[in-house]
């Protein structure tokens, strides 16, 4: 795209009442933050997050696997990418099957959208894809507040290609003002009859119609040779996709922060927070959250943990209790086991294992 198609662009986005800062609502378009980690394999099973932050992968009962990697392919002027790799081959496709690769988003971050009023704004969309063949897939738009949605196919070669899409404004239903989720940007790449047997809902936002949201693709499993790859993520208020937004580190990972927080050991005896023993046997410490997170998380992790008061307490991660929740701090409580003095100070670490990690989650 030249420069003054650019300009152009974001003239007209402006004028409809989106362009400047902060104008795309995809968190981690351009894949640079992995909390988790950067591969996960067998990637098929169940839906979840597993690698790239605020990327989820949906299914539904199929024999297809894949392995998730975030990659270093990526277009000029991008360092990373999303990588699915197709393991494991499913060419007798059921009706209800499907694979999506999918980003959900809060109602308050859609309210420039205008979306069920009569100021309705349409919704841009850009990325870049490459495979390891030709390939066609569907991005779609989905409004789970009303049920409705738009859906708009796009092909795959194997070069870095930037893809642009419009889709129309919307005067029927408004996007919830709140944290929930309320729309679900989503890339369609494996789907049974179920989904793809109607005719393709692609010039306007419709009640949701399943045997239209994923006509005419290609299948992500027909070959342990597919490959797909995507980046530059971009979803704006406009007519006119705009050149990607690239922001500072720092801020896509607060960003991220506010569904997912990992504290990653990085050193044997890594401290993870101060507390007191409440009882003989009872541990508690506070730990603060470097961001305020979207709603109260739940806590996972792995088992090699220890209280310390000069001496070692071992604890397993099952041990561990997350109570007084808010969305900005909680108390971890440890059941010790062991007889200790009421108020006596102690400190939570790793047991000499720098791969310990505590998960504080609240994804939509």
């Amino acid at each position: 795209m030249s420069k003054a198609a650019e300009l152009a662009n974001l003239i007209g986005n402006i004028n409809a009442g989106g362009g400047g800062v902060n104008r795309n609502v995809i968190i981690n378009g351009a894949m640079n933050v992995a909390q988790r980690g950067t591969s996960s394999t067998g990637v098929g099973a169940s839906d979840g997050y597993f690698v790239c932050d605020r990327w989820k992968i949906a299914q539904n009962s199929f024999a297809g696997r894949l392995t998730m990697t975030q990659d270093s392919s990526a277009p000029s002027g991008f360092a990373n990418s999303t990588k699915l790799a197709c393991t494991t081959t499913d060419t007798s496709i059921a009706a209800g099957e499907l694979l999506l690769f999918r980003q959900i988003i809060e109602g308050q971050n859609l309210q420039a959208f205008a979306k069920g009023t009569s100021d309705a704004k349409p919704f841009a969309v850009s990325f870049y894809v490459k495979g390891n063949a030709s390939a066609t897939y569907v991005c779609e738009l989905e409004d789970t507040d009303n049920s409705r949605t738009v859906s708009k196919s796009f092909s795959v070669t194997t070069d870095w290609t930037r893809v642009e899409l419009s889709f129309p404004a919307d005067t029927t239903g408004a996007f919830d003002d709140d944290n929930a989720a309320s729309l679900q940007f989503q890339i369609w790449l494996h789907a049974g009859s179920t989904w793809s047997s109607g005719t393709l809902n692609s010039s306007a936002f419709a009640s949701t119609t399943n045997a239209n949201r994923a006509v005419g693709i290609s299948s992500f499993f027909d070959s342990t040779d597919r490959t797909f790859f995507i980046t530059g993520v971009q979803l704006e208020v406009g007519q006119n996709p705009t050149s990607f937004e690239h922001e500072p580190i720092e801020r896509t990972l607060s960003k991220c922060q506010r569904y997912y927080n990992r504290h990653q050991s990085n050193t044997a005896y890594d401290v993870v927070t101060h507390g007191h023993f409440s009882s003989d046997t009872v541990w508690i410490g506070t730990y603060f959250f470097p961001t305020e997170m979207r709603a109260e998380p739940t806590l996972a992790g792995s088992d090699t943990w220890r209280i310390y008061t000069g001496s070692t307490v071992p604890v397993t991660s099952g041990s561990l209790t997350l109570t007084r929740a808010t969305t900005t701090a909680m108390t971890i409580e440890v059941q010790t086991g062991d007889n200790n003095d009421i108020g006596q100070g102690a400190m939570m670490t790793n047991n000499n294992d720098s791969d310990a990690h505590i998960e504080f989650k609240a994804e939509l």
